[in-house]
């Protein structure tokens, strides 16, 4: 009975049938003013201190033409914020004794073998470290116009790794020079499917479980394909939100999330102790140890020296962010839309003035206890 119960509150979490509760003036300001400055037609919030959840929130629409608002259950693609997810993963199945950040990920004794591309590999290509492709210094496959992830869609995972091993080599010496890659974070998803034995989302999906998040998905490609609870993206500048093949992203940039469930996913690797974490205390100082190419990238996610970390994501029709910082918050913004022209340096500034401001006054309360969710009309 007490599991049903349990259950049932984290299903009432995502259905955003609960009454609402107290608005937080300082965010609900900032969020409005940056949604008509950006033409956003919808956001969603989610912040936590100390481990509660204190403020769950929809703004305006996810879906313009229906109508249809955003509430605390409205599911949005996370774009790169996925990259914090897969690094999560990575470091469980070490914990397990599965695989070590420095194997090696390509030639016979390696990870990944020599399944891919085509023999005999370049001596660089076999020096590549799974620390490396977590870090973003593999020497190869930047974000660039040449991103292998954001070409030939219709190919599978498989086949999109062999050719482009054969097509792009590795440009430097691995461990040298950090390049952000989200080819290196697919390869990433194709080693915790071959160390785990399951897909590459089932092993997470089981992961986020133990944190109570049931929630999240691994996204589809067009409008008609949309999951349940998901919103309509939209895209700016002619930007078209369903052109790239989504489901192929899945370890670099593919799930879709409520901000709330983020939010759980945050309080379980935020290294506080009001909750107990996924992760042990040394993985989670592995996790937010910077290299020595970057001093603000660890492994998957963004730091700094004040002991913040966080990652942004965007797609066409899709920004997010979330935030671990060092005074007990963290949080979660989720749009479907983005543009250019400082959006995302606001995007980033939103919630720290309303978490820095003393006037502010969040509720003194869990709402994951049960969570009572917030719409705004």
């Amino acid at each position: 009975m007490k599991l049903l119960i349990s259950l049932l509150l984290l299903s009432k979490l995502g259905t955003g049938t609960l009454p609402d509760t107290v608005a937080v003036p300082q965010v609900d300001k900032a969020v409005k003013t940056f949604m008509e400055k950006y033409n956003v037609p919808g956001v969603s919030v989610a912040v936590t201190r100390n481990g509660k959840l204190v403020y769950a929130r929809g703004y305006g629409f996810a879906d313009t033409a229906a109508r249809q608002r955003v509430t605390p259950g409205s599911r949005f693609r996370i774009a790169s914020v996925s990259k914090c997810i897969t690094a999560v993963a990575i470091l469980k199945l070490a914990e397990a004794g599965k695989l070590s950040a420095d194997d090696k990920v390509f030639g016979a004794q390696a990870l990944l073998g020599v399944r891919y591309g085509q023999l005999p590999y370049s001596g660089w290509l076999q020096e590549i470290t799974v620390r490396q492709l977590l870090q973003h210094t593999a020497g190869a496959w930047p974000n660039n116009a040449r991103d292998p992830m954001f070409l030939y869609p219709s190919l599978s995972a498989d086949s999109l790794i062999s050719r482009t091993l054969i097509e792009q080599p590795v440009l430097y010496q691995p461990g040298k020079v950090y390049a952000y890659s989200n080819f290196g974070y697919c390869l990433l998803g194709r080693i915790i499917e071959k160390v785990s034995g399951q897909s590459y989302e089932t092993y997470v999906q089981s992961l986020l479980q133990e944190a109570g998040i049931r929630q999240m998905e691994t996204g589809s490609n067009t409008l008609a394909e949309r999951k349940p609870q998901e919103v309509v993206y939209y895209g700016q500048q002619q930007e078209n939100p369903y052109i790239y093949n989504i489901a192929r992203m899945d370890a670099h940039g593919g799930w879709i999330a409520t901000a709330t469930d983020l939010a759980r996913f945050l309080i379980a690797v935020d290294g506080f102790p009001s909750r107990a974490d996924l992760l042990s205390s040394a993985s989670i100082t592995q996790m937010t140890t910077p290299s020595a190419a970057n001093p603000n990238y660890a492994l998957g996610w963004l730091v700094n020296v004040y002991n913040n970390w966080w990652h942004a994501g965007s797609l066409p029709g899709t920004a997010s962010e979330i935030v671990r910082a060092a005074n007990g918050f963290t949080w979660v913004i989720l749009c479907n839309t983005r543009t250019d022209k400082g959006f995302f340096n606001d995007l980033d500034g939103l919630m720290w003035q309303a978490v820095n401001n003393p006037q502010t006054r969040w509720p003194d309360t869990d709402l994951f206890q049960p969570v009572p969710v917030l719409t705004t009309h």
